[in-house]
Protein backbone atom coordinates (compact mmCIF):
# COMPACT_ATOMS: atom_id res chain seq x y z
CA UNK A 1 0.00 0.00 0.00
CA UNK A 2 1.23 3.24 -0.99
CA UNK A 3 1.24 6.02 1.38
CA UNK A 4 -0.27 9.82 1.05
CA UNK A 5 2.27 12.11 -0.54
CA UNK A 6 2.90 14.55 1.89
CA UNK A 7 1.45 18.23 1.06
CA UNK A 8 3.56 20.38 -1.34
CA UNK A 9 5.19 23.51 0.88
CA UNK A 10 3.01 26.65 -0.61
CA UNK A 11 5.22 28.87 -2.77
CA UNK A 12 4.69 32.77 -1.07
CA UNK A 13 5.57 35.27 -4.27
CA UNK A 14 5.96 38.91 -2.69
CA UNK A 15 5.59 41.70 -5.15
CA UNK A 16 4.34 45.56 -5.30
CA UNK A 17 2.80 44.86 -8.67
CA UNK A 18 0.77 41.79 -8.21
CA UNK A 19 -0.26 40.62 -11.68
CA UNK A 20 -3.97 41.41 -13.02
CA UNK A 21 -6.74 39.76 -11.72
CA UNK A 22 -4.36 38.43 -8.43
CA UNK A 23 -7.05 40.68 -6.82
CA UNK A 24 -10.10 39.23 -7.59
CA UNK A 25 -8.81 35.88 -7.24
CA UNK A 26 -8.26 36.84 -3.51
CA UNK A 27 -11.49 38.20 -3.24
CA UNK A 28 -13.47 35.36 -5.02
CA UNK A 29 -11.96 32.58 -2.70
CA UNK A 30 -12.04 35.01 0.54
CA UNK A 31 -16.18 35.02 -0.63
CA UNK A 32 -16.36 31.27 -0.55
CA UNK A 33 -15.16 31.02 2.74
CA UNK A 34 -17.38 33.93 3.86
CA UNK A 35 -20.75 32.16 2.01
CA UNK A 36 -19.80 29.21 3.81
CA UNK A 37 -19.17 30.25 7.17
CA UNK A 38 -22.33 32.99 7.39
CA UNK A 39 -24.57 32.79 3.53
CA UNK A 40 -23.35 34.72 0.63
CA UNK A 41 -22.24 38.62 1.13
CA UNK A 42 -24.53 40.90 0.19
CA UNK A 43 -21.71 43.57 -1.57
CA UNK A 44 -22.94 46.04 -3.56
CA UNK A 45 -20.87 48.43 -5.12
CA UNK A 46 -22.28 52.46 -5.65
CA UNK A 47 -20.41 54.89 -7.67
CA UNK A 48 -20.89 58.55 -8.76
CA UNK A 49 -18.51 59.76 -11.01
CA UNK A 50 -17.57 62.98 -12.35
CA UNK A 51 -16.39 63.21 -15.72
CA UNK A 52 -13.95 65.60 -17.82
CA UNK A 53 -15.90 67.35 -19.58
CA UNK A 54 -14.14 66.38 -23.05
CA UNK A 55 -12.59 63.03 -22.25
CA UNK A 56 -15.80 61.61 -20.23
CA UNK A 57 -12.67 59.75 -18.24
CA UNK A 58 -13.97 60.25 -14.71
CA UNK A 59 -11.86 62.61 -12.54
CA UNK A 60 -13.26 62.66 -9.12
CA UNK A 61 -16.00 61.32 -7.36
CA UNK A 62 -17.55 58.38 -5.32
CA UNK A 63 -16.82 55.13 -4.41
CA UNK A 64 -18.86 52.77 -1.71
CA UNK A 65 -19.91 49.39 -1.14
CA UNK A 66 -22.76 48.46 0.96
CA UNK A 67 -22.50 45.18 2.97
CA UNK A 68 -24.43 43.77 5.75
CA UNK A 69 -26.57 46.65 6.43
CA UNK A 70 -23.55 49.07 6.68
CA UNK A 71 -22.25 51.54 3.81
CA UNK A 72 -18.58 52.36 3.54
CA UNK A 73 -17.49 55.52 1.85
CA UNK A 74 -13.75 53.99 0.42
CA UNK A 75 -13.19 57.38 -1.43
CA UNK A 76 -14.29 60.52 -2.28
CA UNK A 77 -12.08 62.86 -4.38
CA UNK A 78 -13.27 66.45 -5.90
CA UNK A 79 -10.78 67.79 -8.43
CA UNK A 80 -9.51 70.71 -7.32
CA UNK A 81 -10.43 73.26 -9.64
CA UNK A 82 -14.01 72.54 -8.57
CA UNK A 83 -13.83 72.66 -4.73
CA UNK A 84 -15.56 75.02 -3.31
CA UNK A 85 -18.89 74.67 -5.26
CA UNK A 86 -20.83 72.30 -3.17
CA UNK A 87 -20.05 69.40 -5.16
CA UNK A 88 -18.53 67.35 -2.04
CA UNK A 89 -21.49 68.35 -0.33
CA UNK A 90 -24.14 66.51 -3.12
CA UNK A 91 -21.64 63.54 -3.30
CA UNK A 92 -22.42 62.99 0.91
CA UNK A 93 -26.12 63.75 0.07
CA UNK A 94 -26.55 61.10 -2.63
CA UNK A 95 -24.21 58.86 -0.71
CA UNK A 96 -26.09 58.71 2.45
CA UNK A 97 -29.65 58.98 0.17
CA UNK A 98 -28.06 55.55 -1.50
CA UNK A 99 -27.56 53.91 1.92
CA UNK A 100 -30.72 54.85 3.27
CA UNK A 101 -32.48 53.36 -0.31
CA UNK A 102 -30.38 49.89 0.61
CA UNK A 103 -32.19 49.65 3.91
CA UNK A 104 -28.38 50.42 5.89
CA UNK A 105 -28.40 51.29 9.02
CA UNK A 106 -24.97 52.96 9.22
CA UNK A 107 -22.29 54.33 7.17
CA UNK A 108 -18.39 54.67 7.84
CA UNK A 109 -15.38 55.98 6.38
CA UNK A 110 -11.92 56.59 7.10
CA UNK A 111 -9.63 60.15 6.89
CA UNK A 112 -6.32 61.18 7.96
CA UNK A 113 -5.48 64.31 10.06
CA UNK A 114 -4.78 66.26 6.87
CA UNK A 115 -7.83 65.12 4.83
CA UNK A 116 -11.36 66.03 5.63
CA UNK A 117 -12.10 65.62 8.91
CA UNK A 118 -14.23 68.79 9.74
CA UNK A 119 -15.83 67.70 6.34
CA UNK A 120 -17.17 64.53 7.44
CA UNK A 121 -18.16 65.92 10.82
CA UNK A 122 -20.85 68.45 9.43
CA UNK A 123 -22.85 65.28 7.94
CA UNK A 124 -23.06 63.94 11.19
CA UNK A 125 -20.26 61.25 11.28
CA UNK A 126 -18.43 60.85 14.18
CA UNK A 127 -14.87 59.18 15.58
CA UNK A 128 -15.00 55.91 16.22
CA UNK A 129 -11.82 54.94 16.43
CA UNK A 130 -7.93 56.16 15.73
CA UNK A 131 -4.68 55.60 14.67
CA UNK A 132 -1.91 57.43 15.59
CA UNK A 133 1.54 57.74 13.74
CA UNK A 134 3.71 60.53 12.47
CA UNK A 135 2.55 64.38 11.72
CA UNK A 136 1.46 65.76 9.48
CA UNK A 137 0.26 62.58 8.00
CA UNK A 138 -1.73 60.72 11.24
CA UNK A 139 -3.80 60.21 13.37
CA UNK A 140 -6.01 58.40 11.31
CA UNK A 141 -9.73 58.71 11.68
CA UNK A 142 -12.52 56.05 11.60
CA UNK A 143 -15.76 57.92 11.33
CA UNK A 144 -19.53 56.77 11.23
CA UNK A 145 -22.65 58.00 11.03
CA UNK A 146 -25.56 56.10 12.52
CA UNK A 147 -28.81 55.97 9.94
CA UNK A 148 -32.11 56.55 12.04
Amino acid sequence: MKADPAPMEPVLFETDAPPSGAYDALLAELRRFTTGAVGAPDNRDFAILIPHPETGEPIGGLWAQSRWGGFHIDMLVVPESLRGQGIGSRLMQAAEAEARRRGCGHMWLDTYSFQARPFYERFGFAVFGELDGPAPIYPRFFMRKILD
